[in-house]
């Protein structure tokens, strides 16, 4: 399936304030429902068995109303992993009040060098080009003490064909075209490796999650372990550099 890319109206400054929250509502319970906040929280499970750690400050990328890092949070408490919660996104109006949170470019991140152990994302790569998809992550890295995580979705015919199917559930008309138009535009586990490796040396883990979803885990370095090796962690569906699918 190739990779179209076509403007999400979310994405649009002229999407109307009604229908940008009626969206993100959408986005929550989709996140909540098919993998979103499991894939998130099974990322830092990962991280905090590699590196013994057990409290994580976290920057949530283009994180709207915050519901996957929060929702992840809850339920990583009863393992005894806390998470301190900053949240960026573009606009104001994605944000919900009460939270610590940040406007900006997520090309841009306006924090000094390793000020998080983890900067986040979810559903937010497949909105960039490769060359972005690089910056975005060397500006991540960065931020990041520790690792970098995304959260995203696999390009795949039948992922397409189920979001057709699910659009009796989403409450917004922008929910709809717009989920369409994210798997067109997604990447397969293939053009994420190149991009994220690019020609580095750098240690990037892939798994394979609940309905056509990708987690990654981008290492900052070898000596932000201090727990096995990330090899070690990766189950038996996982892409590891220079892997495959199994």
């Amino acid at each position: 399936m190739r990779r179209v890319v076509t403007q999400e109206i979310l994405d649009s400054p002229d999407c109307p304030p009604t229908e940008v929250q009626k969206s993100l509502r959408d986005l929550s319970r989709i996140n909540r429902w098919f993998g979103g906040v499991a894939t998130t929280r099974k990322l830092i499970e990962r991280v905090a068995v590699t590196t013994g750690k057990k409290h994580f400050s976290l920057l949530e990328v283009a994180a709207g109303h915050g519901e996957v890092p929060k929702a992840a949070a809850r339920q990583l408490a009863r393992q005894g992993i806390t998470l301190d919660i900053t949240l960026l996104d573009r606009a104001q109006s994605h944000l919900l009040p009460g939270n610590r949170s940040v406007v900006a470019d997520a090309l841009r991140l306006p924090f000094s060098d390793n000020s998080f152990d983890l900067v986040s994302s979810g559903l937010f790569v497949h909105h960039l080009e490769p060359v972005e998809v690089a910056q975005f992550v060397n500006e991540a890295l960065r931020v990041s003490r520790v690792a970098v995580l995304i959260n995203d979705l696999v390009r795949h015919p039948l992922h397409l064909a189920l979001v057709y199917a699910g659009w009796p559930l989403m409450l917004s008309h922008v929910s709809r075209v717009d989920g369409v138009a994210s798997v067109r535009r997604s990447y397969v586990p293939r053009e994420m490796q190149e991009m994220l490796t690019n020609g580095e040396r750098r240690e990037v883990v892939m798994s394979r999650h609940y309905l056509f979803r990708i987690g990654v885990i981008v290492w900052k370095r070898a000596d932000s372990r201090c727990g096995p090796s990330s090899g070690k962690l990766a189950p038996r569906n996982s892409y590891r550099s220079g892997g495959r699918w199994a």
